[in-house]
């Protein structure tokens, strides 16, 4: 039964992908993670033994420990965790209930390496439209909550990348591009292991606004003017990003939760 210092997987997937989503800590043993290296959405590592040193990045914020079932490691490193004044919860059954509720685990081995202060790095072609927004918050939201984007001039992405150990993608000829018909948003959420519902119904609409085929969805036009009408708005990429991950929430929601909702006019009329 859950506790006020425990949270259920159901209620944790609940909270994945917004921007309410707390600090997600994996303080699984080396061994334990080298037998199964997958983190749960937006989850860091980090090593339980140091938990007295590192306590204090979490102060005054949300947070949830895993270990391998959410046990010692992590009720211990959760009790640190609010001697630092951070709310610190444990997962129910930690990484291996996760794993048995069938929620998604993203690959550690997909993941770019993280800089110095643990962020991933990522470098794409400046002045973004759909893709090139819709990466950065899939990223942001389900992969690396602190994850930061380069945006430059489209012929330095590749040179920027190698001098500035920053993965480059949208760009033609990486790993993270378009393939076929997908275009890069399809092809993270595939490699990343977040083929949910959701965000399947969320990539149709990018791929259709992104590719000029708005015919595979009715949502695609509605968020093809939206990323025009924001690439207009703003003249820094960055603010832009800031203005398209509020964007891609309220879709992500409606792709969640209100795709079957209907609305008329007068209120009440069937």
């Amino acid at each position: 039964m859950s506790s006020f210092t425990t949270i259920s997987p159901d209620k944790l997937a609940r909270l994945i992908g917004t921007a309410n989503t707390p600090a997600l800590i994996d303080v699984r043993t080396d061994e334990d993670f080298a037998a199964d290296p997958r983190l749960i959405p937006g989850a860091v590592r980090r090593s339980h033994e140091d938990a007295a040193d590192w306590g204090g990045e979490f102060s005054g914020r949300p947070a949830i420990v895993v270990c391998l079932r959410g046990q010692k490691l992590a009720q211990g490193t959760a009790a640190w965790l609010r001697q630092a004044s951070a709310a610190a919860e444990t997962l129910e059954g930690g990484f291996e209930g996760w794993k048995t509720s069938n929620l998604p685990l993203v690959p550690a081995e997909k993941l770019p390496p993280r800089d110095a202060r643990g962020r991933t790095v990522w470098v794409t072609r400046a002045r973004p439209k759909i893709d090139r927004i819709a990466c950065p918050w899939l990223i942001r939201r389900f992969v690396d909550p602190t994850a930061v984007f380069l945006f430059v001039a489209p012929s330095e992405v590749l040179a920027v990348g190698e001098r500035f150990k920053a993965a480059p993608f949208d760009v033609e000829n990486v790993f993270w591009s378009h393939r076929g018909e997908l275009c890069t948003f399809d092809v993270m959420i595939q490699e990343f292991g977040l083929a949910t519902p959701p965000l399947l119904r969320l990539a149709t609409m990018v791929r259709a606004a992104d590719t000029a085929r708005l015919d595979l969805c009715p949502e695609a036009a509605g968020l093809l003017a939206a990323s025009l009408g924001l690439s207009r708005m703003y003249d820094d990429d960055l603010e832009q990003l800031a203005a398209g991950m509020t964007l891609y929430d309220a879709l992500y929601r409606w792709c969640r939760d209100a795709a079957e909702e209907t609305h008329n006019w007068p209120a009440g009329k069937k």
